[in-house]
């Protein structure tokens, strides 16, 4: 019995630990939002009272002024990450 209960402690506490881990991976993978407005509406962040919409979308932080805009960008969103791509080549 007490066999059984170290092997059942074990193993949840690995899949406590990979949980975890995988959380803090996905932070990591996610690229920053490059510009300083909305992708979608084109407002300026900075200046403004709004507190930004975000999210990641297929590992890009995206931002938006508004949930809204959120319904514009899910209609076209590789639109916006072409858009959001091309702001962090011009960084570069």
């Amino acid at each position: 019995m007490k066999f059984t209960k170290h092997i059942l402690t074990a193993v949840l506490l690995t899949g406590l630990a990979a949980g975890v881990l995988s959380a803090r991976a996905d932070d990591k993978k996610a690229k920053p939002y490059p510009l300083k407005t909305c992708v979608v509406s084109g407002e300026k962040f900075e200046g403004s009272e709004m507190k930004p919409h975000e999210f990641v979308h297929e590992g890009q932080t995206i931002k938006l002024c508004c949930k809204s805009c959120l319904k514009d960008f899910n209609k076209e969103p590789a639109k916006y990450l072409r858009k959001i791509e091309e702001a962090s080549k011009g960084k570069k």
